[in-house]
């Protein structure tokens, strides 16, 4: 084994240039994806709320549903909408302030109406871009039509 030849041999270059691509490669994928999950864990803060709530129907004639807040977290005042078969429910009818535990809403499906059978009511918490039904309620069959 000649020593001049060891020296000028250039075989073992290679890869040791392959180990620190190897490296590099894993410091930028370990960066893009610690600053991917660092990102999700701004929206994990955007959640929505966990809230139990009740329903009852008022067929007396009146066809007004009470929406009550049983218990959960305290949503928020604007966070917290109504929705009757799908149309927004004038915002006057809704929670007056935050919705905490025992806090109630009485609504009709309409100004000039009461609830019709099958009529869905919804709690919905909107906060930025994010929203999630949080309860439905279905009337009852038994509901009368309010012009019957």
């Amino acid at each position: 084994m000649d020593l001049k030849e060891l020296f000028t041999e250039d075989r073992g270059v290679s890869p040791v240039i392959g180990v620190i691509l190897m490296v590099a490669i894993t410091v930028i994928l370990a960066a893009v994806i610690g600053a991917f999950v660092l990102g999700l864990g701004d929206q994990a803060s955007n959640t929505a709320p966990q809230a139990s709530f009740s329903f009852d129907y008022d067929d007396d004639g009146d066809g007004e549903v009470t929406v009550t807040h049983e218990g959960g977290d305290t949503i928020p005042d604007g966070e917290l909408n109504l929705t009757a078969s799908g149309e927004e429910i004038d915002k006057s009818v809704e929670w007056d302030g935050d919705a905490t535990a025992g806090s109630t809403a009485n609504i009709s499906g309409d100004t000039d109406e009461s609830f019709f059978e099958g009529d869905s009511v919804r709690v919905i918490w909107n906060s930025g871009d994010s929203s999630n039904t949080l309860r439905s309620y279905t009337v009852p069959s038994d509901a009368e039509d309010a012009g019957a």
